[in-house]
């Protein structure tokens, strides 16, 4: 069976270090157990690495170290990404402060990954923004349905 590609938007990273949120730290670590064991194949884009880049010296150390240990894959920015990210801003899918969102959306959408995983549950991961967002990927001929789910939702507690 094949293994689900996962996109991992910079919140899920960030979680891993989370002290102010010990529920979804856990929750997160755990995700990332199931990474290690060969669970799924993950993903992100130069978008995660610009948005840890302008985070803290510490704090940017820390995760790019955990860049460096799990390697995920890293997908292009190209410039049908681009589009459709515009596309998720002028139909409202996102709002237009949510430019970063929309191209983490767009690269999992043009890859064609299964899911995005997010912590943002005001732009990303909630049952709203799937359904609008998915139907600006149907509008723009992208027929794959984008889950955009949590690591709580992705953990299996078998």
């Amino acid at each position: 069976m094949r293994k689900p590609k996962l996109y991992l938007e910079t919140s899920v990273w960030n979680f891993c270090f989370a002290d102010d949120a010990p529920d979804r730290k856990l929750a997160t670590l755990q995700f990332f157990e199931q990474i290690k064991l060969g669970a799924y194949d993950i993903f992100i884009s130069n978008m995660v690495v610009e948005e840890i880049a302008e985070a803290t010296v510490r704090k940017r150390e820390l995760l790019f170290h955990l860049l460096a240990e799990y390697q995920p894959h890293k997908l292009a920015i190209r410039d049908t990404v681009l589009e459709l990210a515009h596309q998720y801003l002028t139909q409202g899918a996102l709002p237009v402060v949510a430019e970063a969102d929309a191209i983490h959306a767009a690269v999992a959408t043009v890859h064609e990954l299964d899911a995005l995983i997010s912590w943002n549950l005001k732009h990303l991961a909630n049952l709203n923004k799937m359904a609008k967002i998915n139907a600006v990927n149907l509008a723009c001929g992208y027929t794959k349905k984008l889950e955009l789910i949590t690591p709580l939702e992705v953990i299996n507690n078998d």
